[in-house]
């Protein structure tokens, strides 16, 4: 089955509401007209961003992702959003997991399993992020980390709507660090955490979307993004310059 590469990009915390207003018409300038586009792109921006990355992208096909979201509807959570909040906003995904998140945040695989389901019932697109330390892969414990990652945050996701979860394999050790998996080393991560999927439910697998974080560049782009497993990238960095980040996505295959 034919997967749609995928890139987005992960501003993090950059990017007032005036840098937002510079950026986004001149990456639209960059990348080729919806119809000639070979991936699916989406920014990933600050709350205070949302609204004005959705104006200045109108009409420009491209998604508007949250980079969090609370799985509670409302309540005593000081400084979350809830899925209402965004779908409000008209905001298209969000980002769940990411190694800062967990970090930085204590955001455990416990939380995200209840966070899975309720982005997809908002309609949100979940982009849910995985991967293992520098430590655990020196280890030898990469599988066992992915298959703990992956098999919890989608424990509460029906089978019928596992293609509708975007994975991104992100390996800690890659991100923010200039290092980045050899293209083999993505490929066979994401074929396993493909093969994760399958154990729920082949076609899902099928379908499902995994894409690649790690210090993603013009530079390595074309030769990740063609392995057969990798269905686009999650970039960082990259992402923050729009010509850096319309070369990622023009280095997307033809599939």
């Amino acid at each position: 089955m034919q997967r749609k590469p995928y890139v987005a990009g992960n501003w993090k915390m950059w990017g007032t509401r005036a840098q937002t207003r510079a950026y986004c018409p001149r990456l639209l300038e960059l990348l080729p007209p919806p119809p000639q586009r070979r991936a699916d792109v989406a920014l990933c921006v600050p709350f205070t961003a949302l609204d004005v990355c959705l104006e200045a992208v109108r009409g420009g096909d491209v998604r508007v992702l949250a980079q969090n979201m609370h799985q509670a509807p409302e309540g005593a959570h000081t400084g979350e959003i809830s899925a209402p909040m965004l779908t409000e906003l008209g905001v298209h995904g969000v980002v769940l997991g990411h190694s800062e998140r967990r970090r930085d945040h204590c955001e455990t695989d416990r939380a995200l399993r209840e966070k899975l389901p309720v982005a997809l019932a908002a309609g949100l697109e979940p982009i849910l992020c995985v991967g293992e330390t520098e430590e655990e892969r020196e280890q030898g414990e990469t599988e066992r980390r992915l298959r703990q990652q992956v098999w919890e945050a989608l424990e509460d996701v029906a089978d019928e709507r596992l293609a509708d979860v975007v994975i991104a394999y992100e390996p800690v050790w890659a991100i923010g660090t200039g290092r980045t998996a050899t293209p083999e080393q993505a490929q066979e991560a994401i074929a396993f955490i493909r093969a994760l999927v399958a154990d729920r439910s082949r076609e899902a697998a099928a379908r499902v979307r995994i894409l690649y974080g790690g210090s993603v560049k013009p530079e390595n782009a074309a030769e990740i993004l063609a392995q057969p497993d990798v269905d686009g990238a999650l970039v960082g960095g990259a992402s923050l310059d729009p010509e850096s980040f319309a070369q990622i996505v023009a280095a997307a295959p033809e599939r």
